[in-house]
C-alpha cells in the first residue's frame, strides 16, 4: 500500500485556559492520497478548522497542546517537526485558504504587491517573469481585467473577487496539498462552479491533494472523493461520497443532510400597503485616468433598477460579484449618491439630504454577511445591540437594558450573556446579535447582505427560520442580498436577477426559478445544482 499524502493519527486539540485545559479536538483520524479530495464537513465549533489549522500548527502558542496522536506529511511528523522544517512545508508543500479574506490580505498592500510577495518568497521569482505568471494566475481564477486590477487593494474589490485573490496567491506555490477553508463562501453560485472547477482541474494537473472544509453539501457532491463528517470534536463518520449521501450511518450525517434549505415564503397579509418603491435607480462612480490621472473616468454601477416592495413582502436580489446587488442597497439606504427615485412609506427619499435622512434611518436598517467585520471586538454585546437606541432614542438606562434583553431573547439567545465579548460566540449566534442590534429600533425594512453566506447549513436553518418568524411578527419587509439561490427561493415573494448593473429578469420568485426567460438565469440555476 502506499503512503498517504497527509495521515492524522488520532489526533486529539486542546487549549489551556488559566489552569483549566479545554478539549476541542477529541482523537481524530484521517487519510488523504495524493490527487484526492476529502471533505471535512459539521457545524460550527465541531472542530473542522481547528483540525485543519494543526496540520501546519498555525493555532496559537502556547495555548494549544496536542495530548494526543501525531500528523504526517509524506510520512514524516509535522506536529513534532522543527520550526525550521514546517516554515519549508508551509507555503511550498501545503498552501492553506482561509475563509475570511478581508482579514488575511493586507489592507496596505495592492493585490500586485502582495502577490509579487508570494512568488519572490517561495519560488525566487521576480520582475516582468513574475507579473506575468501573477496575471495569468488572477485570469484564472476569474478576474476581470486583472491587467487593470494589480493596482487595487483589498477595500476595492467585492468579496468575491477578494476570495479569488486569496486562492490565486495560495496556488501560485503549486502545493502538493491545499488546505481549503470555506473558500467558496462569498461566491456567487457561478462564480463558484468555476472555482470548484479550477480546483478540480489543478488536482488532476498537478496530483494536488485536497483537504476541503464546507458546510455546503452541494459542493461536496460536486468535488468530493472522501467525506469525514465532524460533531463536537469528534469524525463520526467517513467513508466515500456516494455512499455517505445515499446511506449516511450516523444520526447526525442525517441530520445535516435534512436541514437544506427549503419551504415557501410567508404569505403577504392581503391588502398590505406598498413600503418601499424604487424607480429607475442608477449608481455612477467616477475615477481618474489619463496622463497624470487627471481625465474624469465615470463607471456606471447601476442602471435603470426599479421594483415596489409591500410591508412584509421580501425581495431576492441575485447575481454574481460585481452584479450591483450591494451598491444597490447601499443607494436605497442612501448610503450612496444616486439617480432615479427612492419612495419609503410615501416619503422621498431621493430629496433628502443627510440631516433629512437621519429621522428615517431607524426604520430602514442593515445585517451584513459577516459578523466578525460587522461587530465591534472591543464592545460587550450589550453594547453593541444598545448602540442605535442610544443615537435614535433618549430612554434611561433601566429602559436601554430592558430593550437589550428582549432583542436577545426574541432572536434565541441567553440574555444573561450580553456581557460578554463577539468573540465569545459561535458564527450563528454572532449574527443573531447582529440581527438584534437591528430589530431593537423596531425597523419597517431590514436589508440583508448575505446574512447567512458564512454558516454552515443546520445553523442557517435555524437563522432562516429566525427571520421568517420576525417577519411574521412584525410585519418586516426584507431587501434579501444573496448568491444561493436555495435560500432565496426559501425566502423571497420577489426575485431580481443582476448583471453588471442592469436587470436581466424579475418578478414573482417560483415563476422565474420554475420558468426563467433570461439565458443568464438559467446558467445561475444550472450553476446552483
Amino acid at each position: 500500500m502506499t503512503t498517504p499524502l497527509l495521515e492524522i493519527k488520532e489526533l486529539s486539540v486542546a487549549f489551556g485556559q488559566g489552569n483549566q485545559t479545554r478539549q476541542v479536538v477529541d482523537k481524530v483520524t484521517l487519510a488523504l492520497n495524493a490527487g484526492e479530495t476529502l471533505a471535512l464537513v459539521g457545524e460550527s465549533g465541531s472542530g473542522k478548522s481547528v483540525t485543519a489549522l494543526s496540520v501546519l500548527r498555525l493555532l496559537p502558542q502556547p495555548q494549544v497542546c496536542y495530548p494526543h496522536g501525531d500528523i504526517l506529511f509524506a510520512g514524516k511528523s509535522l506536529l513534532h517537526a522543527p520550526d525550521a522544517t514546517l516554515r519549508r512545508v508551509r507555503g511550498n508543500d501545503i498552501a492553506m485558504i482561509f475563509q475570511e479574506p478581508m482579514s488575511s490580505l493586507n489592507p496596505l498592500h495592492s493585490v500586485e504587491k502582495q502577490l509579487l510577495e508570494v512568488l519572490a518568497l517561495h519560488r525566487d521569482m521576480r520582475g516582468a517573469e513574475a507579473r506575468a505568471e501573477v496575471l495569468a494566475s488572477l485570469d484564472r481564477v476569474g478576474i476581470r481585467q486583472a491587467k487593470s486590477r494589480l493596482r487595487d487593494f483589498p477595500h476595492q474589490l467585492s468579496g468575491g473577487e477578494r476570495q479569488r485573490v486569496m486562492i490565486a496567491m495560495a496556488l501560485l506555490t503549486r502545493p502538493k496539498l491545499l488546505i481549503a477553508d470555506e473558500p467558496t463562501t462569498a461566491l456567487d453560485v457561478t462564480v463558484q462552479a468555476q472555482i470548484l472547477a479550477l480546483l478540480t482541474d489543478l488536482r488532476r494537473e498537478m496530483g494536488m491533494a485536497l483537504l476541503f472544509i464546507t458546510h455546503n453539501l452541494n459542493i461536496v457532491r460536486r468535488l468530493a472523493d472522501n467525506v469525514a463528517v465532524m460533531q463536537e470534536g469528534k469524525c463520526v463518520e467517513i467513508g466515500g461520497r456516494d455512499a455517505l449521501f445515499s446511506a449516511p450511518q450516523h444520526p447526525y450525517t442525517r441530520r445535516l443532510l435534512a436541514a437544506e434549505p427549503g419551504g415557501e415564503p410567508l404569505p403577504v397579509p392581503p391588502g398590505a400597503p406598498a413600503l418601499l418603491r424604487v424607480a429607475n435607480l442608477g449608481v455612477t462612480f467616477s475615477g481618474r485616468q489619463g496622463l497624470f490621472r487627471r481625465q474624469a473616468a465615470q463607471k456606471s454601477a447601476v442602471r435603470g433598477v426599479s421594483f415596489s416592495l409591500r410591508r412584509g413582502e421580501s425581495l431576492g436580489l441575485v447575481g454574481e460579484s460585481g452584479s450591483g446587488k450591494s451598491t444597490t442597497a447601499l443607494a436605497v439606504l442612501r448610503l450612496l449618491k444616486s439617480d432615479g427615485e427612492i419612495w419609503f412609506d410615501g416619503q422621498p427619499l431621493h430629496q433628502f439630504n443627510r440631516r433629512g435622512m437621519l429621522p428615517l434611518r431607524r426604520r430602514i436598517q442593515v445585517v451584513f454577511q459577516d459578523p466578525n467585520s460587522a461587530l465591534n471586538p472591543r464592545l460587550t454585546v450589550a453594547q453593541i445591540v444598545v448602540e442605535g437606541l442610544r443615537v435614535h432614542h433618549h430612554f434611561s438606562a433601566q429602559e436601554q437594558d430592558r430593550r437589550v434583553i428582549a432583542a436577545l431573547s426574541e432572536v434565541g439567545l441567553d440574555p444573561d450573556t450580553r456581557h460578554r465579548y463577539p468573540d465569545e460566540f459561535s458564527g450563528g449566534q454572532r449574527q443573531r446579535i447582529a440581527i438584534a442590534r437591528a430589530l431593537i429600533l423596531q425597523p419597517d425594512v431590514v436589508i440583508l447582505d448575505e446574512p447567512t453566506s458564512s454558516l454552515d447549513r443546520s445553523v442557517q436553518a435555524q437563522i432562516l427560520q429566525l427571520l421568517k418568524s420576525l417577519q411574521e411578527k412584525h410585519q418586516l419587509t426584507y431587501l434579501f442580498i444573496s448568491h444561493d439561490l436555495q435560500v432565496v427561493r426559501a425566502m423571497c415573494h420577489q426575485v431580481m436577477v443582476l448583471r453588471e448593473g442592469e436587470v436581466v429578469e424579475q418578478g414573482a420568485c417560483l415563476q422565474v426559478f420554475d420558468a426563467p426567460s433570461a439565458e443568464y438565469t438559467r446558467q445561475l440555476l444550472l450553476a446552483a445544482g
